[in-house]
């Protein structure tokens, strides 16, 4: 039976060092909550000693009860010329009240030298000091090897005299603190550790410098690493750090190896922290990215339908995700198929209508269109086709108005748009922060008239892109609009040379799906 990995999540610490990021207290509480219900073992949490917010969170996280993980507090060894009792940073680690204490000391004799200015020696001596002085206060401790790896290249023997110094800590994480390590040569070097320490529990940190984050984690385990360190997204300084969704799915599933983590979970969990850090999941992250499991191509949806595990290395639902299945003029009818049965079961694979929409489709994409990011468009279109869709209005006239200068506290742009209902007319106004704005509103508004639950909705996001960028200023521009009632989200798409004419076509399917949905 192979011993379980434990997993540290270092998203408080390594990953509040990224570019863009910034936490409040609230914050890192609940990205810790998060963590925690995830089923991680350690939460590093931050240096109590580098800034009073670290210290205000481990404060308030005194007062959480945490089910399965432990809160870490992060710092250095000892200080060269200082007791361990003495020593400022190691009191100020022991005031955290956290039941594990993560040290890190330097690995590589260069280091030592040049950072530290400390003999070979007198740097065995702070490691094996702060271990003996936090473990005698009844902390577990993690040591951290910092530099291992280049460190053990340059001078093997010193490095490994730096993990004997460190062997009565719980754990001794080797760390490629640089992240330019290949995975060839932290196999050879965590297998070489793992052989002359059998009795010391090994840990990886990895940084992705050189793109192998997730790989080396994955090889430092085979080779005996029983701890894994990193964040999830993989957020952290320069490159980031090894992402966790990545190396638990692949413990789990890729390895049969039993690791942390409620693995069902792990898409909603990545989402839910990307939203605290405000940053956004890349659409092709493994695992956990909204394309991990998106086909697009006629023969590979072919392939899935048939069998998943033909384009497909696991069911997306055992980390929390779901296959889609994208519309576009390399798709066909198979996707098709797929994506409208949901709403129109009746629609066979040689239907004429399926090769009604199958053709309108590939016009729509050729004029810019792109349906495989608006499922809500598509789908007003499909019934509009087959004669299922139900018209709630139509525009007879809008006209927009900008200013400058704006007048002070005022908004800059004003809109009138009228519709018809049911040979009924209503006619709005509205000002906004910018034609779209006030052409929003002023819809609304209009629609109110027949429709008082339009209120229920509201835009999320507006994304503007230019597709023939030869065109300069007169180019067409494709615009989607996120829209959402609070329950549900769904994306509309519009195309003109004019981004307000765009803007106005999406915002008009944007309302008919939400009024389908509340008439249906």
């Amino acid at each position: 039976m192979l011993p379980p990995i434990s997993i540290l999540d270092s998203t408080l610490r390594d990953g509040a060092q990224a570019e863009h990021v910034a936490l409040s207290v609230n914050d890192k509480l609940a990205i810790a909550r998060l963590l925690d219900d995830f089923g991680v073992s350690y939460i590093e949490a931050g240096n109590p000693a580098s800034n009073p917010k670290d210290l205000q969170f481990f404060h308030a996280a005194q007062k959480n009860v945490w089910r399965r993980a432990k809160i870490c507090a992060f710092g250095s060894t000892r200080h060269k010329d200082v007791s361990a009792a003495a020593d400022e940073n190691l009191q100020n680690l022991l005031a955290a009240a956290t039941p594990v204490v993560v040290i890190f000391g330097k690995a590589w004799d260069w280091h030592v030298a040049e950072i530290l200015r400390a003999s070979p020696a007198e740097n065995l001596a702070m490691i094996a000091d702060s271990i003996a002085f936090l473990r005698d206060r009844g902390r577990e401790v993690i040591f951290d090897a910092e530099h291992f790896f280049a460190g053990f290249a340059a001078n093997p023997d010193y490095a490994l005299s730096v993990i004997a110094a460190a062997s009565s800590a719980a754990i001794v994480t080797l760390c490629d603190t640089n992240g330019g390590m290949l995975p060839t040569q932290i196999y050879r070097t965590v297998q070489a550790v793992a052989a002359a320490f059998p009795q010391t529990r090994l840990g990886i940190h990895a940084h992705n410098d050189s793109g192998c984050a997730v790989a080396n984690s994955l090889v430092a385990v085979e080779a005996g690493a029983t701890h894994v360190q990193g964040t999830f997204i993989g957020v952290g300084e320069r490159c980031g750090n090894a992402d966790l969704g990545a190396i638990i799915a692949g413990l789990q599933l890729k390895k049969l190896r039993p690791c942390d983590g409620t693995l069902p979970q792990l898409c909603d969990t990545a989402a839910a922290i990307a939203a605290v850090l405000n940053l956004k999941i890349n659409n092709q992250a493994p695992y956990v990215g909204d394309s991990a499991f998106a086909h697009k191509a006629g023969m590979h949806i072919d392939g899935v339908l048939k069998n998943s595990g033909t384009f497909e290395h696991i069911d997306p639902a055992a980390v929390g995700n779901r296959r889609r299945f994208l519309l576009s003029e390399v798709a066909g009818r198979g996707a098709l198929l797929a994506k409208i049965n949901a709403y129109a079961p009746q629609l066979r694979r040689d239907s004429a209508a399926t090769q009604t929409i199958l053709a309108k489709l590939k016009e729509r994409e050729f004029a810019g269109y792109q349906y495989e990011a608006a499922d809500a468009s598509f789908e007003l279109l499909v019934k509009k086709i087959i004669g299922q869709g139900r018209k709630f209005f139509s525009l007879v006239l809008y006209k927009t108005i900008g200013e400058f200068p704006s007048p002070e506290n005022e908004t800059p742009a004003s809109a009138m748009i009228k519709i018809e209902v049911a040979g009924e007319t209503a006619m709005a106004a509205a000002t906004g922060n910018g034609p779209v704005n006030a052409l929003d509103l002023a819809l609304r508004r209009a629609l109110a008239t027949f429709y008082p639950r339009i209120g229920e909705m509201f835009l999320t996001d507006f994304k503007v892109r230019v597709i023939d960028d030869h065109n300069s200023t007169a180019a067409k521009v494709r615009v989607l609009i996120d829209s959402s009632d609070g329950k549900r989200q769904w994306t509309t798409i519009g195309v003109s040379g004019d981004v307000i004419e765009a803007s106005l076509q999406a915002l008009i399917d944007a309302a008919e799906y939400h009024l389908a949905i509340i008439n249906n």
